[in-house]
């Protein structure tokens, strides 16, 4: 018998051409999508994802194409949150009010709203991000259904789950198709943030990296004193400035945006409290304040947290050697002006002794001409029978020196205009 045996034959690898064209480009789309992300410092996103995290509705305004529905959809997903994107300009408002469905008995049962397929799946979902896009461009009849369901969370006869979250997108009226201002009752229910594009993030994102959302990290240790600041801080800026707490922009095209009354307050104490349980950066807290209440009342806002901040000038004249004086100089500024005032409403050698040795101990540790205008204060107090004190030789010099360059720079800047 033959032990002959024919060859084995050898497997042909397919022709690339052959496969379907559709399935190559498919495979090279799945290419073209698969992207990484990294922690990266990102003040945009911290606030989108602080105010997130405090269960407010944020709305984010920004040119088209920008990158507003990548962003929400990379901060469900790094939320672990399924994102539910409604197109709010293609709805009518029964889709968010909910549609009349007639029972067996309406004399007896009523007619119930029923609500849309997405609002069912959120429910039952738990949990979720809700995507109200193109805000702008809806109707006002649309806009006005919308305003239970931002602010009450209910659609029809449901209610929305309280880990449901709404975040809203919308392009400036120049460049929105149709687009319409937004109402004000509207508007007041949101914190709005400015999305502007980082050239660094687009560069780095376009090459598969982009940068992680991620909740921000409340220090259970800090959430009374938190609490307690943002109180103090909101409540002692309208006691002070009674007409912030309700003031509706005389433009029509500003009460689109932020604007302060007693629900945007609300919003705002929320927002600082979460920003100082969480050691946010200035930078965070400036968007999410201005966000709430605009630009005007957040930056008083903002200021006042920094005067909360100095010490007690009582607390300065009882031991000027032990005081520590702000690095800022505005913020040193007001220190020594109120170290003045301090001793012009009670006026005594010992405390007038005691502000300038604090005068002296900012000489030492900071610039000299933020030292002239308090100083000078605090020379107009003196009385016939007090004695100088030594530190006044050392000041007067920089007094001097101060007030001399600013003559100088005074001088140039004439005389640069006069070559004008």
């Amino acid at each position: 018998m033959s032990s002959y045996a024919p060859p084995a034959a050898t497997e042909t690898p397919a022709d690339p051409m052959s496969v379907p064209r559709l399935e190559v480009a498919a495979a090279l789309l799945s290419l073209l999508r698969e992207s990484t992300t990294e922690p990266r410092p990102d003040t945009q996103l911290e606030a989108l994802t602080l105010a997130v995290s405090a269960d407010l509705p944020v709305l984010l305004w920004g040119e088209p194409g920008i990158g507003k529905t990548a962003a929400l959809t990379q901060l469900a997903a790094s939320l672990d949150l399924p994102l539910t994107t409604v197109i709010a300009s293609v709805h009518e408002p029964s889709d968010f009010s909910g549609l009349p469905v007639i029972g067996d008995d309406p004399a007896q049962q009523g007619v119930p709203m029923a609500p849309p397929e997405w609002a069912v799946r959120l429910v039952r979902a738990g949990r979720g991000l809700l995507f109200l896009d193109e805000l702008s461009t809806a109707p006002p009849a649309v806009q006005a259904a919308l305003l239970r369901l931002v602010l009450e969370r209910r659609i029809g006869a449901l209610r929305l789950p309280p880990a449901v979250r709404i975040v809203a997108a919308a392009n400036p009226r120049s460049s929105a198709a149709d687009g319409w201002e937004l109402s004000p009752p509207l508007a007041n229910r949101f914190v709005h943030l400015q999305w502007t594009h980082d050239h660094d993030v687009v560069v780095r994102g376009l090459g598969g990296t982009w940068p992680r959302a991620t909740l921000p990290r409340l220090d259970p240790s800090k959430l009374p004193r938190a609490v307690d600041h943002a109180r103090r801080a909101v409540c002692g800026l309208l006691a002070a400035r009674p007409a912030l707490v309700h003031r509706l922009p005389s433009g029509e095209g500003r009460r689109g945006g932020p604007w302060p009354s007693p629900r945007s307050w609300e919003m705002t104490l929320h927002l600082l409290a979460f920003a100082t349980a969480a050691g946010s950066s200035r930078e965070v807290l400036s968007l999410l304040v201005r966000g709430a209440v605009g630009d005007g009342p957040g930056l008083e806002l903002l200021a006042s947290l920094d005067r909360m901040d100095l010490p007690d000038p009582e607390a300065l004249l009882a031991d000027p050697d032990a005081a520590l004086l702000p690095e800022r100089g505005d913020l040193r500024q007001a220190v020594l002006d109120g170290v003045v005032e301090a001793v012009r409403n009670r006026p005594d050698k010992a405390r007038w002794d005691a502000a300038w040795a604090l005068m002296a101990r900012a000489l030492e540790t900071g610039a000299p001409d933020l030292v002239v205008v308090p100083a000078t204060g605090l020379a107009a107090l003196r009385r016939e029978e007090w004695d100088v004190p030594e530190s006044i030789e050392r000041l007067a010099g920089a007094v001097t020196l101060s007030r001399r360059a600013d003559r100088a720079t005074a001088r140039a800047a004439l005389a640069t205009e006069g070559v004008r």
